[in-house]
C-alpha cells in the first residue's frame, strides 16, 4: 500500500461486510491488549441495532467502528485505525461521519467508554469535542481497570442571518 506521508488520507467510509473481517481482526489485534474475537464481532453485528463501518484506502481496510443505535443516542462499542496509518485524519473522518448522523430531533449524542490507560484515545476524542462525564469503576472483564465515559452532545449550528438592507438603511449608510 502506497501511503501518503502527509496527514490527509482521504478515505472511503462504508458499511462493514463479512469479507472485511480478516482486515478488521488484524487491526483489532494490533491495536488492543485485550482484542475482540471474531465471535465477538459477529455476535454484536447480528444485533438489529448494531452497525459496523470501515474506512478504506487504496482498497484496503485501514480503520473500523462498531456502534449501537439507541432511541436518543449512538453508542460506540469498538473503534480503531491501523497502527501504520494513525494520525493521518482517518479516525477523525470516521467520527465526523458519525456526527453527521446526529440531529436535534432524534439521536442527539454519542457516548463511548475508554480505558483509563488509553490516553491517546482520550486526547483524540477530547480534540473532537467529546467530554468525560463519568468514571465506571472496575468496568472491564479482563482487568480491574476503570473506564471513562465520554460524550458528544449535538449542537445545532446557528443559522447565519443575512443582513438585508432596505432602501432607508442604504440611504443612511451612504
Amino acid at each position: 500500500m502506497d501511503v501518503k506521508k502527509d496527514f490527509d488520507m482521504n478515505v472511503h467510509i462504508r458499511w462493514m461486510i463479512r469479507r472485511d473481517m480478516p482486515e478488521v481482526l488484524e487491526i483489532e489485534q494490533s491495536s488492543f491488549e485485550f482484542p475482540w474475537t471474531e465471535e465477538d464481532f459477529i455476535r454484536c453485528l447480528r444485533q438489529r441495532n448494531c452497525i459496523g463501518m470501515v474506512a478504506e484506502y487504496d482498497e484496503k481496510v485501514v480503520g473500523f467502528m462498531i456502534y449501537e443505535l439507541h432511541r436518543d443516542q449512538l453508542h460506540v462499542l469498538n473503534f480503531s485505525v491501523g497502527p501504520d496509518v494513525r494520525r493521518r485524519g482517518i479516525g477523525a473522518q470516521m467520527v465526523n461521519k458519525l456526527l453527521g448522523k446526529l440531529s436535534q430531533q432524534r439521536r442527539n449524542q454519542i457516548t463511548l467508554e475508554i480505558r483509563e490507560t488509553n490516553l491517546a484515545a482520550q486526547v483524540f476524542f477530547r480534540n473532537l469535542g467529546f467530554k468525560a462525564i463519568s468514571v465506571l469503576r472496575d468496568y472491564y472483564d479482563d482487568t480491574v481497570e476503570d473506564a471513562y465515559v465520554m460524550q458528544y452532545l449535538f449542537q445545532a449550528q446557528p443559522l447565519e442571518v443575512e443582513h438585508s438592507t432596505n432602501r432607508i438603511a442604504r440611504r443612511l449608510a451612504g
